[in-house]
């Protein structure tokens, strides 16, 4: 775990510019929180609005991501007033803050800013019982909120955008559907229940902190669309939060709230998070945690039966995600995955067909926007094989298949990314055996999906003739590669998950 953290690849070392933007926009936030005047709730609730718009807002470019965080209050002021306003009536309370459970889990369905939406919406209500808030301090919180999101936003915007030198990424949109075919409104449903569970079960072992089980059931839920995927992040973020209170108890306890330190570990925690977010959840988790102990230690409220009992309300947010996920609509890791691999091999015909175009003469013809998107969608892949790859999965045939099929998209990327480059060369030449090659990987792409059809490699590339174009050469050893990638893969993609594996 230390290992894929801190050794793990960070590409254009964009992990630790998020990181460190993501301390001077904080930091920024609270500070002139306290220099307006704000109490102390209003600064961390400042605080969190900055946080929250720096992580969770990821439109595709910068423009959308102006747009998503300048909607963020228009979503969250109004989740704030009610809350405040259900202080003291529990049931009404507990009835509205599953409502927004299941509303923000629904709003996935519209992309990056429906789920950035949707997260602020929760954690609005979720830091007004953290804080306690009642309605005479929202004229102060909403205040404060503002100041963040304009601080937060100067710096991501204003000071350090570095976005704008990079190409926008595509983020591959969930599998559709339409009513409960649909993942997101099963996962709405299955998470409205688990925080249901975890809300009563929270509530029986404490009526002050129970929405700790709650935040542990919402947050086990965001990024997963299996059943899979849920139960591994369930044990991940049970075990980030125990270790997190076990360093809370050496680092936050002893401050007693001193102002200073609390202000610089939170810094550090703060950086963990944004840092660790995309190789460890575990370890994103201890940040979390650690946080939320110096928070409640400025608070003056930190004690380790405090911690102990976080523990208790984790362990039941966990609890009621898993027995959502597993009784309650439930997806299954296998046609998650197959859905997501589905896509992938598409992508990986759509890039050969665009490398040959270009290969053929047209111009406008680029297979690098589809290669960027083949990477993405490898990725959620891997995220969805994630389960079945687990350590702790003893289900071994099902784990050797999901590894070969990880094995051959990865050589199937490689054979796509080698064809681009040589379509990118501008002395490479039209070859009417590239249209031929060409064919035979959309029939195997075709027949990978196509019931009752058998993949298989139709012929080998013809034999190089003397007078041809080094490109075209390299482009035909690239496309019969994938041909022989794809074909190896109709064993572990069209077997049934459950039979015994067989390898090749």
């Amino acid at each position: 775990m230390l290992k894929r953290v801190f050794v793990a690849p960070d590409a254009g070392r964009l992990r630790l510019r998020s990181a460190v933007r993501a301390v001077l926009g904080v930091g920024l936030a609270v500070a002139l929180c306290g220099l307006a005047g704000h109490s102390l709730v209003a600064a961390i609730t400042g605080g969190l609005a900055a946080l929250l718009a720096l992580f969770t807002v990821t439109d595709s470019t910068v423009r959308g991501q102006a747009v998503s965080t300048a909607l963020l209050p228009v979503i969250g002021f109004p989740v704030l007033a009610l809350a405040a306003v259900l202080h003291d009536q529990p049931v009404a309370r507990d009835v509205a803050f599953i409502a927004i459970v299941g509303a923000g889990v629904y709003a996935r369905r519209w992309g990056p800013r429906g789920h950035a939406l949707g997260v602020f919406a929760f954690m609005t209500f979720f830091a007004t019982q953290f804080l306690h808030t009642v309605p005479r301090q929202l004229p102060e919180l909403y205040a404060a909120v503002l100041l963040s999101l304009l601080a937060s936003s100067a710096v991501r915007f204003g000071l350090w955008c570095y976005e704008r030198r990079i190409a926008p990424a595509v983020v591959p949109a969930p599998p559709g559907g339409s009513g409960l075919a649909r993942a997101t409104t099963r996962q709405a449903i299955q998470a409205m229940a688990g925080a249901a569970f975890a809300l009563l079960a929270g509530q029986l072992l404490s009526e002050q902190r129970w929405y700790w089980a709650v935040g542990a059931t919402w947050w086990v839920f965001v990024n997963t669309a299996s059943r899979g995927e849920t139960l591994v992040r369930s044990f991940r973020r049970l075990l980030g939060t125990v270790i997190g209170i076990a360093v809370g108890a050496v680092v936050a306890i002893p401050l007693h709230g001193a102002a200073l330190p609390s202000a610089v570990l939170v810094a550090v925690c703060v950086f963990g998070i944004f840092y660790t977010a995309a190789v460890s959840y575990t370890w994103m988790m201890l940040s979390v945690t650690v946080m939320a102990g110096l928070l409640y230690g400025l608070l003056g409220v930190l004690d380790p039966g405090l911690l102990a009992l976080r523990v208790a309300e984790t362990g039941v947010g966990a609890l009621g995600a898993v027995l959502a996920v597993l009784f309650v609509l439930p997806i299954t890791t296998h046609a998650t995955t197959d859905a997501w691999i589905e896509r992938a091999l598409r992508c990986v015909h759509a890039c050969t067909a665009e490398a040959t175009a270009r290969l053929a003469g047209e111009e406008t013809a680029d297979p690098a926007p589809r290669v960027a998107e083949l990477e993405l969608l490898l990725g959620r892949v891997r995220l969805s094989l994630a389960p079945l790859l687990h350590p702790l999965n003893p289900l071994r045939h099902r784990k050797a298949r999901a590894r070969q099929v990880m094995t051959y998209l990865d050589d199937c990327a490689a054979q796509v990314r080698g064809l681009a480059e040589v379509a990118a060369d501008p002395a490479a030449s039209h070859d009417a055996r590239l249209t031929a090659a060409c064919q035979r990987v959309e029939t195997v792409v075709g027949a990978l999906f196509a019931p009752g059809a058998e993949p298989g490699v139709t012929s080998a590339a013809p034999a190089a003739a003397p007078h041809h174009h080094p490109g075209a050469e390299r482009a035909l050893a690239h496309l019969h590669g994938l041909e022989s990638a794809l074909t190896a893969l109709a064993q572990p993609v069209r077997s049934s998950p459950r039979a015994p594996f067989a390898a090749s």
